[in-house]
């Protein structure tokens, strides 16, 4: 296992120096699930949120998440991201209390000296986060499950892929 590099010799929380890490291509890929009431995936299905187009408000909150990602995770570095890419997919079979959802897979890349697993992450999160407040007032019982880092590829530890093929598949 690696050692927890965000803590000093004496065990204080630190921002890791990476400036002496080779700058490499970088690209993470999260993952997570918004269930809900058949009827509320319907209405966003429809356009008939009052809030508006909850599934473009939702790309565009993820995107902002990941450009933010430094300002909310403490020892996170500010990156210089190439791209942010926002998929939904609709989870049309009922879990076994009636909920379907809508799942969201986030990608994050750059080219620099640390990683964009957080920034993947972050996105995921705030995109399903931003469902949820849109559709809230006629759903309060939603619930996200499964935020998950996917894959990432780069850097000195290269390429790691979730085993559990989890939310990748078929939803179950």
């Amino acid at each position: 296992m690696d050692e927890l590099t965000h803590f000093s010799e004496a065990g204080r929380a630190r921002m890791v120096d990476v400036g002496e890490k080779n700058s490499t291509q970088r690209v993470a890929i999260a993952s997570g699930v918004l269930r809900m009431q058949p009827a509320t995936l319907e209405r966003i299905r429809a356009g008939r949120i009052a809030k508006g187009d909850v599934l473009t408000v939702a790309d565009v909150g993820a995107v902002m998440a990941a450009k933010r990602t430094p300002d909310i995770i403490p020892m996170c570095h500010p990156i210089m991201l190439s791209g942010v890419e926002v998929v939904f997919s609709e989870i049309v079979d009922p879990d076994a209390s009636g909920c379907v959802g809508i799942k969201i897979v986030t990608t994050a890349s750059c080219a620099g000296q640390t990683g964009v697993e957080m920034e993947a992450l972050c996105a995921a999160n705030v995109g399903l986060l931003t469902i949820y407040d849109m559709c809230k007032a006629i759903d309060r019982g939603m619930r996200i499950e499964y935020v998950q880092l996917e894959e990432k590829r780069g850097g000195k530890s290269g390429v790691w892929l979730r085993e559990d093929l989890g939310l990748r598949g078929e939803m179950k």
